[in-house]
């Protein structure tokens, strides 16, 4: 029986296209992405968004009450958990605060709806 992960990645929103494509290059294009607000340690990220930050995201300290991110899920075999997990951070990784975590969980089964087809042959 193979052994499936999830690979949950919470990263910054200006990352997320090179991620995609670094993914894409190492043969991982089936992804779910999507915008997500947190909180964390980081206590903005004005500068790096290409987008208006709503008031109410927006403390009076000039910071942010939650920061924008992208989160991204995959599913992958066991064995290419660590490429995937390298690929990520190296994109990823600025050293500053708010680079962003990496979940990685286990996944009982996987179904394709339309086929009926289940494990590896299903992702």
């Amino acid at each position: 029986m193979i052994s499936l992960k999830e690979i949950v990645a919470i990263i910054r929103p200006n990352k997320i296209n090179a991620t995609k494509k670094a993914l894409d290059v190492l043969g991982f294009p089936g992804m779910t992405a999507c915008k997500v607000v947190g909180r964390g340690k980081q206590k903005g990220i004005l500068g790096e968004v290409a987008f208006t930050v709503s008031p109410e995201l927006q403390n009076q300290e000039g910071g942010m009450k939650y920061v924008p991110k992208r989160m991204l899920s995959l599913v992958v075999n066991d064995q290419d958990v660590s490429l995937v997990v390298a690929a990520i951070i190296k994109i990823n990784r600025t050293g500053q605060i708010g680079d962003g975590r990496i979940f990685i969980c286990p996944v009982e089964e996987v179904v394709r709806i339309r086929t009926g087809e289940k494990g590896e042959a299903a992702i």
